[in-house]
């Protein structure tokens, strides 16, 4: 059923609108600057950890900063519903400016492991921040256009972050990538503060923070867990102990960081971490095993397997555009959204016969994009919007944490499935793809219409 909100898309007033210009700019050009901060390490990182002897600390440089955001996420989602999100927002800038110059002087491995983990407390901050600042700024039939510039914004870091990043390291020096961002940064960031000037208060709720400290411990914990799952499933048998604590911390920790009935999928708002995490997690997933599918089966260069990857980067900023107009409803953007990351990746695993053609792949890959372009911004509008006042904080937070551990646990059992079956990436991507018909499958329990114009919060 259509809402209100999807009916008066189309009347909003620009992001651009002079009331706003400032605030959407400087919003897109933070989430842009930290996207190809994240795109271009990835290229970095073999280089930095042979440039600086710590190859044994390869893994724990992703793990590091992974760890830190679910900390951050969970405490600045709380911060940024008792005192406005302006605060998180300036502090998770400082500190992902302090880890960008603490990594980028790094002189051994261990300094730049410590700053990719205070890069990741200022993404925690400032992302969960950025979701309360659209809620409190912008109005209701604005957000799905505010949420689809964000993802447009990882477009052009999609397609020229790695490609930067690679001349950067072969002709100049790495450490550049780290403090050419820092210096960009904070321009970024003090217009985005211009655009909130008399727009936003405080926080919504003076109320204590009950719990908060507890909601640490599990967070840490959680945080442990991901690390250790994601470190140890590069190990193969010689990381099943890591594995199986990791696992069972996972177990402890993960239900209280989630909303109450989350892992059950009751229906309303507790099933937005679960979509979203099934969602994103499949799309990841497939991300990894695609690229390496493309050159050792296919005979892909590197280059060559990217423009794949970046036609998918195409695909997500379609289809959070076409959301964002407003063409389509929130359960098709979500349940079809899902069945479109499903068949794409079930597509693509054709491509290991050799009779079917390259460009099978590319289709598959932007109807993926598509997918998830359409479902991922659409979980964030809907949770904002069956959030009640002063809760926008510590729901973002929940769905923040269900995205990235929901993410490790599927790169890190698919990756497994495909190194148990000697290498057979049908296996890894065939998991991938039934996450993504979960999603399908639950999608009706988060979307569902109590009277046209209204969403139920959470009926059980």
């Amino acid at each position: 059923m259509t809402t209100t909100m999807e009916k008066t898309a189309a009347a909003a007033p620009s992001v651009v609108a002079p009331q706003y210009r400032a605030l959407s700019v400087g919003l897109v050009a933070l989430v842009m600057l930290q996207a190809f901060e994240a795109m271009a390490v990835a290229t970095a990182m073999p280089v930095v950890a042979r440039d600086l002897g710590g190859m044994h600390l390869y893994n724990l440089a992703f793990s590091a900063t992974l760890a830190a955001s679910v900390i951050a996420t969970v405490l600045g989602g709380r911060w940024s519903d008792v005192r406005g999100p302006l605060p998180p927002i300036a502090t998770g800038v400082a500190a992902f400016v302090a880890g960008l110059l603490l990594a980028g002087l790094a002189p051994t491995m261990e300094l730049f492991v410590a700053g990719r983990f205070v890069q990741g407390i200022g993404m925690g901050f400032t992302q969960v921040a950025l979701y309360v600042l659209v809620a409190r700024v912008y109005p209701p039939a604005m957000h799905p256009r505010v949420f689809a510039l964000f993802s447009a914004a990882w477009v052009v870091p999609s397609m020229v972050g790695p490609a930067i990043a690679g001349f950067v390291v072969e002709n100049l020096d790495w450490r550049l990538i780290f403090l050419g961002v820092t210096v960009i940064v904070i321009p970024a960031a003090l217009l985005l503060w211009r655009g909130t000037a008399g727009k936003i208060a405080g926080g919504i709720t003076a109320e204590p923070a009950s719990g908060l400290g507890r909601k640490l411990v599990y967070a840490t914990l959680t945080a442990l867990a991901a690390a250790l799952i994601q470190y140890g499933s590069a190990l193969k048998l010689a990381g099943l102990p890591l594995l199986a604590v990791g696992v069972a911390l996972l177990v402890i920790s993960l239900p209280k960081l989630l909303l109450p009935g989350s892992l059950r999928a009751a229906r309303g708002l507790p099933t937005g971490p679960v979509l979203r995490g099934l969602a994103f997690g499949s799309y990841t997933a497939a991300e990894v095993l695609i690229p390496l599918m493309l050159m050792n089966e296919r005979g892909l260069t590197a280059t060559g397997a990217g423009v794949v990857l970046t036609v998918g980067a195409l695909g997500w900023s379609t289809g959070s555009w076409i959301k964002g107009r407003g063409m389509i409803g929130n359960l098709a953007a979500i349940r079809g959204g899902a069945a479109l990351i499903a068949a794409g990746i079930a597509m693509v695993s054709l491509v290991l016969v050799d009779q079917v053609p390259l460009a099978v792949a590319y289709v598959a890959m932007a109807l993926v994009g598509l997918g998830i372009g359409a479902l991922h911004p659409t979980v964030s509008v809907l949770v904002l919007e069956m959030s009640k006042e002063g809760e926008e904080g510590d729901n973002s937070a929940a769905v923040g944490v269900g995205e990235s551990v929901f993410t490790v646990m599927a790169v890190a059992v698919s990756g497994a499935l495909f190194t148990a079956a000697a290498q057979n990436y049908a296996a890894g991507l065939a998991f991938a793809v039934a996450l993504a018909v979960v999603a399908v499958v639950l999608a009706p329990r988060f979307v569902h219409s109590s009277a046209p114009g209204t969403m139920e919060e959470a009926a059980s």
